[in-house]
């Protein structure tokens, strides 16, 4: 199930072609070229397991299954430094001999020899996963890249050739396995603006998708997105829209002619003023509604797969997506990545941020 917080602020490659065929507008669908990170870890599989449940088999798509291998892991540097500050000893004492260094230099080949092995093997499992579970051989690819920049920079790198979407795990490795974002995941939200990143969590993949929209163009191209890519594959849709509580907003309500954060006379007058600025906001969610709706079902979601929520008087928005993904069983929340203006507002600040950090077991795409 995917939970979309529509949002998106920067136009990725264009996925349906029109051309026109004997006098009729026909429709095509372009490649799809998906950046699947894959560290070596079993989170990694989880990973390539989401893309197998989760995403449309056609023809269309295209996977890499990508790994950044840095032939200096944290043991070699360490121990180096120490060996450095030996060796520099033993030169400034004019010595020559640095058996020492030697060593470390046999250890570190012995074990890039083996790790190397490992993780081509792992990247190898991937591949048969995702061809088990229906993609062509020739639609997997392994890309095994030596490191040259950084981990994070040589992805980035590699994301900007042709890439429809990078797709990586959420947690680091090691000892930074327990925190909720490693640092490269970082990076790619930071620097990957161009293209959508998923983030996949441990809850299972199920194809129903929750679309969290506002009227702005952002949020827009986030559903053209998942109409053209789960359009007619089965997938479901809850178009969902958050209002906030006028407590926890302070520019002019539409409708009305009071500023929200003016005190009212009353307790009765203020929850008036409350229920017509929120009444005012559902009758233009409704239309857009209707609009999600139509472009949902032209793109191939059947009706009976699409219904609509609206959640008024929240005191956060991210928070309403995180709750309303777990009621309606999502596994999947997509958010986009910039706000919107002050007065018409559904992500104020960084709400999709703050939705990929709070929600910890859900896979996020960040459009």
């Amino acid at each position: 199930m995917l939970y979309l917080a529509a949002a998106a602020t920067h136009p990725w490659p264009v996925v349906i072609c029109k051309f026109v065929s004997k006098g009729v507008i026909m429709e095509e669908k372009m490649k799809k070229k998906l950046l699947v990170l894959v560290d070596g870890s079993e989170r990694s599989i989880h990973t390539v397991k989401y893309v197998k449940d989760f995403m449309p088999i056609d023809d269309s798509t295209q996977i890499v299954l990508f790994h950044v291998f840095d032939s200096s892991p944290e043991w070699y540097q360490e121990a180096y430094q120490e060996v450095c500050q030996e060796v520099h000893k033993e030169v400034y004492q004019g010595l020559e001999n640095r058996p020492a260094g030697d060593k470390m230099e046999d250890a570190l080949s012995r074990w890039e020899s083996v790790e190397q092995k490992k993780i081509l093997t792992h990247l190898k499992k991937a591949k048969q996963i995702l061809v088990r579970g229906g993609f062509q051989e020739h639609q997997v690819e392994i890309k095994f890249h030596h490191l040259e920049k950084g981990v994070a920079q040589d992805i980035i790198k590699e994301a900007k050739d042709g890439y429809t979407a990078v797709i990586l795990r959420r947690r680091g490795m090691g000892k930074f396995k327990s925190i909720i974002l490693g640092s490269v995941a970082v990076k790619l939200l930071q620097t990957l603006t161009f293209i959508p990143i998923i983030i996949v969590g441990q809850t299972p993949a199920v194809k129903k998708v929750l679309l969290a929209v506002d009227t702005s163009p952002c949020s827009m191209k986030a559903v053209d997105l998942i109409a053209q890519w789960l359009g007619g594959h089965g997938h479901g849709a809850v178009i969902f829209h958050a209002v906030l509580g006028l407590g926890a907003i302070n520019f002019e309500c539409p409708g009305t002619d009071l500023p929200v954060d003016l005190p009212s006379e009353s307790d009765t007058s203020r929850v008036a003023m409350e229920a017509n600025c929120i009444n005012s906001f559902k009758s233009k969610i409704m239309g857009l509604f209707q609009n999600i709706r139509k472009i949902l079902e032209r793109s191939g979601f059947k009706p009976e797969n699409i219904s609509e929520k609206i959640a008024t008087g929240v005191h956060s928005r991210s928070q309403a997506i995180i709750e309303q993904a777990e009621k309606s069983g999502c596994g999947t929340i997509v958010v986009g990545r910039r706000g919107l203006s002050r007065v018409e507002a559904f992500f104020i600040g960084r709400v999709g941020h703050k939705v990929v950090y709070g929600a910890t077991h859900y896979t996020v795409w960040v459009v």
